[in-house]
């Protein structure tokens, strides 16, 4: 009976051909960071005490954010009361929507003070010249508060808003944030299962954020190179119970943020006990990071379903932005028209 259960066991967490089965879903909400603090320096660990003082601290801190509102307050003044979250921020989440996790995560034990591992501070590589030149123009009117008056009007060029493909894919509920779908395949501000289904040539990763689904070719060739998607071409093959994926093939505009279409991702999946993966990943593009960067987190396995994500449908926000834009446009034109100027 004995040796009947243990051949059980290793068919189940194996597929025909030998290789271990990753199929599952997974939770890799975390509040490890991505990039490691300044203050922790070159320490790659955390102690026990201080790992355990993170968890408490975050589960405070949802304790207070999720006190029930008193029903007789004040609206917000117009613009926001300055604060973070929903009433500083027009458009802002409340504590509802977070989930980053309930404690930092360790691995072989020991606490981590970021994912990114290489290089040895565990943070992001500096931009190149030409990289950080397109971040500063892509960026210059997307991380601008909102003030109330229609302050594109000033620049050169195109407005943050002149129509509803210059948004963040993100915003238009084409591509989830934070590269949570990947590659690499990030932990983001909630949503964070990931579904994997195998099968002897292919192996399908769903993420639950905008259900952004990879589909990896095992042994196979990449696409041409003029055959380019967001999410990259992702290919596959094991090394021992290691499946090594990696991404070529990118469009111009990837998940990960400052990537373009030379960006390369490789990728490690390996299971480190009957409950949990431990995912790795190297990122290079030498047109935007000075030098390769990855690191490496688990992925604890979870018995929540992953369902629809009803993104696009219930997006009635996105219409009120354009909108919102169009008034203020308005509002400024009627304002030079009547001779008060700018």
């Amino acid at each position: 009976m004995r040796i009947l259960l243990i051949l059980v066991l290793i068919y189940s967490s194996k597929l025909y051909s030998g290789v271990p089965d990753l199929t599952g879903t997974y939770d890799v909400a975390t509040l490890t960071p991505l990039f490691r603090p300044e203050a922790y320096g070159d320490n790659l660990y955390l102690s026990r005490e201080e790992g355990e003082r993170i968890a408490k601290e975050e589960a405070a801190r949802m304790a207070e954010a999720n006190k029930s509102s008193d029903p007789t307050r004040d609206a917000p003044p117009e613009g926001g009361d300055g604060s973070a979250g929903a009433s500083g921020n027009v458009g802002g989440y409340n504590a509802f929507w977070i989930d980053r996790g309930e404690d930092a995560f360790t691995l072989n034990g020991k606490f981590r003070t970021s994912i990114v591992t290489a290089p040895s501070d565990g943070r992001r590589p500096a931009f190149t010249p030409v990289a950080q030149a397109r971040m500063t123009e892509l960026y210059k009117g997307y991380r601008r508060g909102n003030d109330g008056t229609a302050w594109w009007l000033d620049q050169e060029g195109p407005g943050p808003y002149d129509n509803m493909e210059q948004r963040p894919k993100a915003e238009r509920c084409l591509l989830g944030f934070s590269s949570t779908g990947g590659p690499p395949m990030l932990p983001a501000l909630y949503n964070n299962l990931k579904r994997i289904v195998q099968t002897e040539t292919h192996v399908m990763i769903l993420a639950e954020m905008v259900h952004d689904a990879r589909v990896i070719r095992l042994n196979s060739e990449h696409r041409p190179s003029d055959v380019r998607t967001w999410m990259g071409d992702s290919v596959g093959h094991w090394e021992g119970d290691t499946l090594v994926v990696d991404t070529t093939n990118f469009s111009d505009s990837p998940a990960l943020s400052g990537a373009d279409s030379n960006l390369r991702v490789v990728e490690r999946f390996q299971r480190i006990d009957e409950d949990t993966l431990q995912y790795s990943f190297t990122v290079e593009d030498e047109t935007v990071w000075q030098k390769p960067w990855g690191g490496d987190y688990p992925w604890p396995a979870s018995d929540n379903k992953v369902y629809e994500y009803a993104c696009h449908e219930g997006n009635y926000s996105f219409g009120n932005i354009m909108r919102g834009a169009r008034i203020l446009e308005n509002d400024r034109l009627a304002q030079e028209a009547a001779g008060g100027g700018r």
